[in-house]
């Protein structure tokens, strides 16, 4: 989809994470060069992270560096050497659960990573940051369809406070270095190479093996279920967008999916019904993530081409396909 991709270098931190691969190998097929860095953090087992890496450096295109971006030094001597027109930060503790055990990581990963690849990007003259955000923001908001002019001031986790403080850090920067920047707020995500912590692949996992799967709120949870690529079409029309200052964009489907509909797509596919534990809303959770994208289609020409139907095809197929090997992974931290 991209024209000007000559001599253009992107740099995207978290390439060994779920959408940062997706967004590298989706640059690299289309031209760019690709800058990559991860610390390879064992959130969850890290030969994920190790598969969706070696696919990746069998491109010529990609050049690495094992560092972690809140090493302001480390991520100084990257930058400064390679000189990328764009970066994409997408380097990030995730996790809404796991930030009640381990707040301290989303500092540190979170906040101080973004504040310094927004002081390295003026200090090095990156003319455009941009970085991901989370539908975490929205908080206990009541009003559906989350809209980008919502307030987004009650997070109900130390994930999302991370995240608002992220667009908080991108606002200052703005205003202060003139730096084009977006954040981009991702709704649940989904797709090949997926993070094991993540329902759908906890929820494949534990079907196929005839375990129970933990179904909270009762399955009363709707969310705007995303597949990767569109959310990859979505970054890069961001990177190519003529006109850019302090933006923020919702990326998300267009179908709004209860839960309990969703592991129904999911025992079809795999052919295997699903023993469900009924269970509570849990604590920083909430039952709603509903995106509104009104704003992404006016300005980027976001259109979500994948339905629900076609990620759970998707993903479960991809499983099944590879299950020898994701079936051995280590249960992630939760």
């Amino acid at each position: 989809m991209q024209t000007n991709t000559k001599q253009k270098k992107i740099l995207v931190t978290g390439t060994a994470g779920f959408i940062g691969y997706h967004l590298a190998e989706a640059l690299l097929k289309g031209g760019y060069f690709v800058v990559g860095v991860d610390n390879f953090t064992p959130y969850y087992d890290v030969r994920m992270k190790e598969a969706r890496h070696k696919l990746l450096q069998k491109n010529k295109k990609f050049h690495f560096y094992k560092i972690s971006i809140a090493d302001y030094a480390a991520l100084e001597k990257v930058v400064k050497k390679e000189k990328p027109d764009v970066i994409v930060n997408l380097a990030a503790q995730a996790g809404v659960r796991f930030s009640l055990k381990d707040p301290w990581s989303y500092a540190d990963a979170n906040y101080l990573g973004t504040l310094n690849i927004f002081e390295v990007a003026q200090k090095y003259r990156v003319k455009r940051v941009l970085f991901a955000s989370s539908s975490s923001v929205y908080g206990d908001n009541t009003k559906t369809p989350f809209s980008e002019s919502d307030a987004t001031d009650h997070p109900m986790s130390v994930y999302a406070a991370s995240k608002k403080g992220n667009e908080t850090l991108a606002y200052a920067y703005h205003s202060l270095y003139g730096i084009e920047t977006a954040g981009m707020r991702f709704f649940t995500v989904y797709g090949r190479y997926g993070r094991p912590d993540l329902a759908i692949f906890k929820f494949t996992k534990n079907i196929i093996l005839g375990k129970p799967i933990n179904v909270y709120n009762q399955g009363a949870m709707k969310r705007s279920f995303t597949h990767v690529d569109d959310v990859v079409r979505g970054v890069q029309s961001l990177i190519e967008k003529k006109d850019l200052k302090y933006e923020i964009y919702n990326l998300g489907g267009d179908e709004v999916t209860p839960l309990v509909t969703f592991i129904k797509m999911l025992e079809k596919r795999i052919g295997k019904k699903a023993v469900m534990n009924l269970m509570s809303i849990q604590a920083g959770d909430v039952p709603s993530t509903i995106a509104d994208t009104t704003k992404a289609r006016r300005d980027l020409g976001y259109r979500p081409r994948v339905s629900m139907e076609e990620i759970v095809v998707d993903f479960v197929d991809w499983f099944l396909e590879n299950k020898a090997w994701l079936l051995k992974l280590k249960e992630p931290k939760q």
